[in-house]
């Protein structure tokens, strides 16, 4: 089989949807069948890896969904796209985000193969389909096969775009994460909290300082770890400063190889998310490392662990609910082993090779399904 794999995101900078894709690419590939992604480009920025990646139009930084999102907005990049289309022959397109700009668009637009779109986000308000539902449902009629990659994800594409779906979540390279060895320096007797994700202020960092400090002057033993790109935000510079917060490890971004040495490293992991996270690609990480998990209750970490099972679970936004859940696992390391358990077992599901099977399963009901409708398709859009 031929598949292209369409990337509303510039490859060359790190995210979910990337790693998602990639990993895609990568479980196909061992199965035999031919890939390419096709994604937009920073000029003068080193070139992503994959040896099958067709850069298509140059990519912007745009606010998106509370983050940045570097996307292409080069509105003449159809004609590339055509090319790219008519020349390669795909039996699937399988697009990513398909109703995000342009270059998703115009995939399922020009696409005369059997089109696949998988919907990751997952927002706290539908307001972003709510204004254009009307105008992008001509592109979504052209998509014979719809995945969201959770029940939140679901919801949020499904209130105005009324077709099946089917949910297959992300997934995670379980190899990564078992049998690591932790940083040397981290193991100096200390009870480690880690978090790691980009310092925006919708990844909640601002709360855990807040429960951290609180939790300080009683443990003093206590560090906290926090693992991401990007610079603190006023608010969390109000919080170590006016606590005079001690002990906490800033390292900004690292090496992808390091990430498993970190989660390694802890005793319990924290995602204190305040929302708009439709899965949570770093719950599926301390899970296969066998960590306990305190996050916060929003749609999509609800979507991957239940409270009291893999994780202790508390409302968004608030740090003293956040520092009493801390303070529970840090006085029962019983409580803390049965949860760590419980996720490295779960886990389990969400490797990429069951998830892959997963997808290529659709793939193979959605081309039987056109057969059986018979012929190609009647024009683009």
């Amino acid at each position: 089989m031929k598949i292209g794999l369409v990337c509303p995101y510039d490859l060359t900078w790190p995210g979910g949807v990337l790693a998602h894709i990639s990993q895609l690419s990568r479980q196909f590939t061992l199965m035999g069948h031919e890939v390419k992604i096709l994604a937009p480009y920073t000029p003068g920025r080193e070139q992503a890896s994959e040896g099958d990646y067709i850069p298509i139009g140059r990519s912007v930084p745009v606010p998106y969904g509370g983050s940045l999102a570097r996307i292409s907005l080069s509105v003449g990049s159809y004609k590339e796209v055509r090319r790219v289309l008519d020349r390669e022959q795909f039996d699937i397109v399988h697009t990513h985000e398909p109703m995000a700009p342009v270059l998703p668009l115009y995939a399922v637009q020009y696409s005369q193969a059997t089109n696949v779109g998988t919907f990751h986000a997952c927002y706290s308000s539908a307001r972003r389909y709510r204004l254009t539902h009307r105008m992008l449902r001509r592109w979504f009629d052209r998509l014979d096969g719809r995945i969201a990659v959770s029940s939140g994800a679901y919801e949020n594409a499904s209130t105005y775009f009324d077709k099946d779906f089917r949910i297959i979540p992300n997934g995670i390279e379980l190899d990564r994460f078992t049998d690591v060895q932790p940083f040397p320096h981290l193991q100096d007797g200390k009870f480690n909290l880690l978090f790691v994700g980009r310092l925006e202020a919708r990844k909640g960092l601002r709360y855990l300082l807040e429960a951290y400090g609180q939790l300080k002057w009683e443990y003093p033993q206590l560090r906290l770890i926090v693992v991401g790109p990007g610079g603190l935000d006023a608010d969390c510079w109000r919080v170590m400063s006016e606590r005079n917060l001690q002990d906490v490890v800033f390292t900004g971004s690292v090496p992808s190889g390091d990430i498993p040495r970190y989660y390694a490293s802890c005793h319990v992991f924290c995602a204190p998310a305040t929302g708009q996270e439709s899965f949570g690609i770093v719950l599926l990480e301390a899970m296969a490392s066998g960590k306990p998990i305190v996050a916060a209750r929003n749609r999509g970490y609800s979507a991957v662990v239940s409270h009291g099972y893999q994780a202790l679970m508390v409302p968004p936004k608030d740090s003293e609910t956040l520092a009493y859940a801390i303070r529970e696992l840090l006085e029962a390391p019983g409580l803390r082993d049965e949860l760590a358990a419980n996720g490295r077992e779960d886990v389990q599901r969400y490797s990429w090779g069951v998830v892959a099977d997963e997808v290529m399963d659709y793939y193979e009901t959605l081309l039987q399904n056109r057969r059986r409708a018979g012929g190609p398709r009647n024009g683009s859009v």
